[in-house]
């Protein structure tokens, strides 16, 4: 029997699955797992090099960038595991994580997913775990105070900064680059939902799992390195735009018309505040213009279409054009 299938979704980040592949094999720990490589349309040559290097795991070769959502679904369509196991390509798997995470969700079978510590690069702290959007958690959010008073439970209430995460705990969300998911679970929720291009999809998952009665456990032994944004910093300003749409559209599918709407207003404000910081940036440097006025840009277009709500922040269900 499969205890676990790894999951993996690429879009044109090749040399982070290389490695992120070696880490698997060289340090996933005494459990039975089969891997399965969902390739978005990548053009940079890697389903080539998974034919050629690592020709035992499962590749789905899509013709165009279908998203997270989709593309997860797809791999768990095929996958025979106990588990499922959703994991970045661009994260590095150390000291047998993957085998300490599958043990304690045996040891806990309430929980319907269950995360690990993530760290940096640098081996500092990524703080992966957080709160379900809200009105108030937004407001918090986009004041950027949570940098300022880090330990303060209020401003930093839905990253949860003040959390060292050096204890078990239930969450809310557990962040989808390492994301350990137990398939009776999915079998009673479902699979992700499409409509999530990108962000937002683990933070609808874990909600509809709690809703069913399933528990969100964070666990602090195992270790993973994300390097993170890996593929979407290929498309920064786009995924500015997806990352708002994406958190609107949780608020209009779970909360009530008042807050989904407060929060599209939120929203619009969020970015039109911040045009004349990047106009005055791209005036004041030559080096940085392009790329200043192209951000001004993406915050005035947020501005105006995050008041027609989700769909107007170009929410789409398939390829980025």
């Amino acid at each position: 029997m499969i205890d676990v299938s790894i999951i993996i979704v690429n879009w044109n980040t090749k040399h982070f699955l290389q490695e992120c592949l070696t880490s698997i094999y060289e340090q996933a720990g005494h459990v039975n797992y089969e891997i399965v490589v969902v390739d978005n349309g990548s053009t940079d040559g890697s389903a080539a090099m998974l034919k050629t290097k690592f020709p035992k795991v499962a590749l789905i070769e899509n013709d165009e960038n279908r998203g997270f959502a989709a593309a997860n679904n797809q791999g768990m369509a095929i996958a025979t595991g106990r588990y499922v196991l959703l994991l970045n390509s661009d994260t590095l798997v150390l000291d047998q994580a993957i085998a300490k995470t599958v043990s304690f969700a045996d040891n806990n079978p309430k929980a319907a997913i269950v995360g690990c510590r993530v760290l940096n690069p640098d081996r500092t702290l990524q703080p992966t775990c957080f709160m379900f959007p809200s009105v108030l958690n937004m407001l918090l959010s986009s004041s950027y105070l949570y940098k300022l008073f880090p330990k303060s439970k209020l401003f930093g209430r839905e990253r949860m900064t003040w959390w060292s995460r050096n204890d078990i705990r239930e969450v809310d969300v557990v962040t989808g680059c390492f994301m350990l998911v137990r398939r009776q679970a999915i079998e009673q929720v479902g699979t992700m939902d499409e409509r999530f291009f990108m962000y937002g999809e683990e933070t609808d998952w874990c909600y509809r799992f709690r809703q069913a009665g399933w528990k969100v456990l964070f666990m602090p032994g195992p270790e993973v390195v994300h390097i993170g944004r890996a593929s979407t910093i290929q498309i920064k300003p786009e995924m500015v735009l997806q990352k708002r749409a994406s958190i609107l559209l949780f608020l209009k599918k779970h909360k009530r018309c008042v807050s989904y709407s407060l929060a599209c207003l939120l929203v619009a404000s969020f970015f039109l505040l911040r045009i004349p910081y990047w106009l005055i940036r791209a005036a004041c440097s030559k080096n940085t213009k392009r790329s200043d006025l192209q951000t001004a840009t993406t915050y005035a277009t947020g501005a105006v279409g995050a008041l027609f709500g989700c769909r107007g922040l170009r929410l789409r269900d398939q390829q980025l054009d």
